[in-house]
């Protein structure tokens, strides 16, 4: 009887976790005590983090989860037919996998690779996607790509299969644009001359619906930004009350942006550890989270920027979210 190779047990996992603990919580510390205090949004994504995430998600006001699904269950034939065959499948963020399981039927990848940072709960994920795809190769890397990517060796495994980075979710709006074009040449470092990257953006729109979106009318949103200064306790010893900072949200027309806040509702000194202190004043503000919106020409040009070409872009009936395909140039 002939011997079938399958993807069994655990997915191989990797770590490429290089910045200790401690630099990554001093890190914090800094951005807390320069003079515009600020907190990375990676630290919003604890285990409540997570659950208030998924809540948000399903909210009226939210709309890029579901606009950007409905672009992918119209167009995911379409999508596929522009991908290279015996592809590489790299999720950046992966998460859970769900919207990468949506793909695999579509496009039958010879590999799935997911990158995230929380490396138990990727492997997870992995493993039940390799027992619904037995023949599936599933590989995990440990990192904060968002820091730092490096893929070279793990896709060199299978040159004969061009890479495609799936990076849904308008992520990208998280970082400022030089950021962002840092980030995609990083990408881009990785794609050989067939590679492909898929990616969702979010477009510009009513500040109504915008502001919306980030301050919903039943609250889920503050709660979450609110939960990050419970991280922060954690992380650094602190002694943040939340209940002494409100949520806002507000589009700045000029720079195309949410900035989500955290005010400070009273003068008050907050604690870090026994030896660090600051004060804030009223109305003083934690920067939490930055999230750009484009139109299409904007991220067309930032995709040239990173060394990248549209290939084709898709988009939902009011113009509200972007699903852009990108190839070397």
């Amino acid at each position: 009887m002939a011997c079938v190779s399958l993807a069994l047990d655990l997915p191989r996992l990797q770590t490429a976790l290089h910045t200790p603990a401690q630099d990554e919580r001093q890190k914090l510390l800094r951005g807390l005590l320069q003079p515009q205090a600020r907190i990375d949004s990676k630290y919003f994504y604890d285990d409540r983090g997570c659950e208030l995430f998924t809540a948000i998600c399903k909210l009226d006001e939210y709309y890029p989860t579901r606009t950007e699904a409905a672009i992918f269950t119209e167009h995911r034939d379409a999508i596929a037919e522009h991908l290279p065959a015996r592809m590489q499948w790299i999720d950046l963020g992966c998460g859970d996998c769900g919207k990468t399981r949506y793909w695999l039927d579509a496009i039958r990848p010879a590999r799935l690779v997911g990158v995230d940072i929380a490396g138990e709960f990727l492997q997870s994920s992995l493993a039940e996607i390799a027992r619904q795809h037995p023949r599936l190769e599933c590989v995990g890397v440990v990192t904060d790509f968002t820091q730092q990517l490096d893929l070279h060796d793990l896709l060199a495994e299978r040159a004969d299969s061009p890479p495609v980075f799936f990076y849904p979710g308008s992520s990208i709006g998280n970082f400022e644009p030089r950021d962002a074009i840092r980030f995609l040449r990083r990408v881009r470092a990785h794609c050989g001359q067939h590679g492909r990257l898929l990616i969702g953006a979010d477009l510009v729109k009513d500040t109504d619906i915008l502001e919306a979106a980030y301050d919903d009318a039943s609250g889920v949103t503050a709660e979450f930004n609110l939960n990050v200064l419970s991280v922060v306790n954690r992380e650094l010893d602190a002694n943040f009350d939340p209940e002494k900072f409100r949520h806002c949200a507000r589009f700045d027309q000029a720079s195309r942006r949410i900035e989500m806040r955290l005010i400070s509702n009273q003068q008050q000194r907050v604690e870090f550890g026994a030896h660090t202190d600051r004060h804030f004043r009223a109305e003083e503000h934690i920067l939490t989270e930055y999230s750009h919106k484009y139109s299409v020409d904007e991220f067309r040009a930032l995709l040239a920027a990173s060394g990248l070409r549209c290939k084709q872009y898709w988009t939902d009936p009011q113009d509200w979210f972007g699903v852009f395909l990108a190839e070397p140039i």
